[in-house]
């Protein structure tokens, strides 16, 4: 019997675990914590959909990929945030992220 649906190959990437300050004078990644999230602080004081919608354009900037690339999959309302780097190696962002903060 055949299958009545079609798989399809996922979306490739990585992911970044943030933690979002925001109010902060500047945006900028402030550090890495121990577990390995990303410290990012946002200079903006917007509602929870905002500071959102800026966290992804700054990591994008950060990591010189289009806004389209990064995608807020889990934590859309807290400050903990697991944010999906399409078509990115770890190595490549993690290297970027450093670079960054350099």
């Amino acid at each position: 019997m055949p299958r009545k649906y079609v798989l399809h190959d996922g979306r490739r990437g990585s992911a970044l675990a943030v933690r979002v300050t925001p109010r902060a004078s500047a945006s900028q990644i402030i550090g890495v914590l121990e577990d390995g999230t990303i410290k990012v602080h946002l200079a903006t004081d917007a509602s929870e959909e905002q500071i959102n919608v800026e966290l992804v354009a700054f990591l994008a900037e950060v990591l010189g990929v289009p806004k389209s690339r990064v995608e807020i999959v889990a934590g859309g309302n807290g400050r903990d945030k697991l944010i999906s780097i399409l078509d990115m190696d770890v190595e490549t962002v993690h290297q970027r992220v450093l670079a960054y903060m350099d």
